[in-house]
């Protein structure tokens, strides 16, 4: 997978994270869907803008306060990206990107090592036509 973009070069949250930092992330990336990880390292699910909104609007959240007490674990997450194992073929990488902006990819152990973009496969695809 020679267009991944490394861990190293990718936002993401840490679950133990508070709604203050993952507001603060999110913010300065602009990113609309964003990785999360446990302490181990591993890929654990996605937060996206939507999950955030429904939950401050079901819980009447207003004001900054909050934002320190509540933390990334207490969001409920609508649906996850679905990540690929860096030895996957380009189908299954390609039937994930037609659903998600980005494929979060794992090693053997489970370890996030990257995504992979929509733009990235699209741009592949198009550079061999």
């Amino acid at each position: 997978m020679f267009f991944l973009t490394p861990k190293a070069e990718v936002a993401f949250l840490e679950e133990s994270f508070s709604l203050r930092q993952v507001l603060e992330k999110m913010e300065y990336h602009k990113y609309s869907a964003i990785p999360i990880l446990n302490s181990e390292g591993e890929y654990i699910g996605t937060l996206t803008e939507g999950d955030l909104l429904w939950y401050f609007r079901h819980n009447d959240m207003v004001g900054i306060k909050w934002q320190e007490l509540l933390h990334l674990t207490d969001v409920p997450r609508r649906h996850d990206y679905k990540p690929v194992n860096a030895s996957s073929n380009m189908e299954d990488l390609l039937s994930k990107t037609l659903q998600q902006n980005f494929v979060p990819v794992v090693d053997d152990c489970d370890k996030f090592i990257g995504i992979i973009t929509r733009s990235d496969v699209i741009q592949y695809y198009y550079s061999r036509t």
